[in-house]
């Protein structure tokens, strides 16, 4: 079982309520949905609540009779929609996450927005940054200094593996939008590296 895809998982549980398919889907996916969960909050308690609220609103959409899931081999993404809007409603209601439109001056497809563009040679290698096996506390300290669409598409992209045209579902923009935002997100991170006088960075999860 444990070779198993995802659908497999979620039509064993669907159809049999077996429990042991959704154990090993949460097993397989816990890590990166947590990942991305602490990132948004920077509270590993407050991240552990809205994992396990992330769940029950799994479970509870999964069993209704009219379920929210559908077959389309998108497991991920559409559990990684509930912990969003977990997340956003956590920040919300502490005021801590405004939603942005582009009409609020942000980098869209082709708008400039109010985050300055840099020069094509300072644009970072993703390897420099991405491909890495460890997240050290500068580096996090730069992440969350990141404006928030910012800070999302890139712990949606290197903490859950989503694919862009996933992000750009989840978060409703195009896939243009969802790419210029990691661009922007890179170019930020290092503008901050650089200004910190930071040589050798500490890696990032991969």
């Amino acid at each position: 079982m444990l070779a198993l895809p995802d659908e497999d998982l979620v039509q064993r549980y669907l159809e049999g309520g077996d429990q042991n398919a959704f154990r090993l889907l949460l097993e397989r996916h816990q890590e990166r949905l947590f990942g991305y969960l602490i990132g948004m909050v920077r509270d590993r308690e407050v991240a552990n609540d809205l994992f396990q609220e992330t769940f029950l609103r799994v479970v509870a959409a999964m069993q209704r009779e009219r379920a929210t899931y559908t077959h389309q081999n998108r497991w991920l993404p559409w559990v990684m929609r509930i912990a969003r809007n977990a997340a956003l409603d956590h920040l919300r209601a502490r005021k801590k996450w405004q939603d942005v439109t582009p009409e609020a001056g942000t980098a869209d497809d082709d708008g400039d927005g109010f985050w300055e563009r840099l020069k094509d040679s300072d644009v970072v290698d993703a390897d420099d940054l991405m491909h890495l096996t460890e997240r050290g506390a500068f580096l996090d300290a730069c992440i969350d200094r990141l404006p928030p669409e910012q800070k999302e598409v890139l712990l949606m992209r290197h903490e859950t593996e989503l694919t862009f045209r996933e992000i750009a579902e989840l978060t409703d923009v195009s896939i243009n939008t969802a790419l210029g935002r990691m661009r922007y997100a890179l170019l930020n991170l290092r503008r901050m590296m650089l200004q910190a006088g930071k040589t050798e960075l500490t890696e990032y999860g991969a």
